[in-house]
């Protein structure tokens, strides 16, 4: 039988971590900065940065899990936390709506008709679930895991996410060390890790940028610094995007 890490036991790994683990946060400025220093359009600019910091993201919380000793037990195919509210500002969605409209004809076309089907489905309810005030309501994680409705970019034939590589923060800070049947059986698990402080380099490399570009007077699409304070739940932000790309 198939033993896995006590929640003692991987909180005691966090406190290695935390004690042991310093994050190089110029790696982070480093990216932006030499993307600055490029002989191409600001649009491109932003792309390759946005996705260049949200893979140093990943590469981190691989340095942590070596740090610690631990590997993730999540699995292909796992896709509970696709179910979780994902709240990002404006200027992180136009930059993944931005990425996508990059991507392939066939592949951008299959989410396109991905949506169109997932926002006939789900409707009302997303209406309901993302009119619930995630600043005021403690339980509105709860709530949202308990209405079934998956995140707009997850296929849930094959429950792979159809943008994987521009995923935002909460979905690739999030983590199980332990059984992986605890994810099924329960809505929060407490033994799950999120790593989602990164989101503060991440971001700080990023604002910096744009910052930077605004500065200069040319940001391309995005709205500085409207578009930096401006939040909401991921599947609004997808719905209007994908409503004027089919108008």
């Amino acid at each position: 039988m198939k033993t896995y890490l006590s929640f003692e036991e991987i909180q005691e790994k966090m406190q290695l971590l935390q004690n042991s683990y310093q994050i190089d946060e110029e790696k982070f400025y480093r990216v932006v900065e030499a993307w600055a220093d490029e002989d191409t359009d600001v649009e491109q600019k932003l792309l390759a940065s946005f996705q260049e910091l949200l893979q140093l993201v990943s590469g981190e919380m691989e340095q942590m899990d070596q740090t610690m000793g631990m590997k993730p037990t999540c699995q292909m195919g796992c896709a509970f936390c696709c179910y979780f509210p994902i709240i990002v500002s404006k200027m992180e969605a136009k930059l993944m709506t931005k990425a996508i409209e990059q991507f392939p004809a066939d592949r951008r076309q299959s989410i396109m008709a991905h949506l169109t089907s997932y926002y006939e489905t789900y409707g009302k309810k997303l209406d309901t679930i993302t009119s619930m005030d995630y600043e005021e309501d403690p339980d509105f994680k709860r709530k949202y895991i308990r209405s079934h409705v998956p995140c707009p970019l997850l296929n849930t034939e094959t429950n792979m996410c159809m943008a994987y590589e521009i995923r935002p923060i909460p979905c690739r800070t999030y983590v199980n060390y332990t059984d992986p049947n605890l994810c099924a059986e329960n809505d929060l698990p407490e033994e799950t890790i999120s790593f989602e402080f990164l989101y503060n380099e991440y971001m700080g490399a990023l604002n910096e940028f744009v910052q930077f570009l605004y500065e200069e007077e040319h940001t391309a699409f995005i709205n500085y610094p409207d578009d930096l304070f401006s939040y909401d739940y991921l599947p609004n932000w997808l719905k209007v995007w994908h409503e004027n790309q089919s108008m």
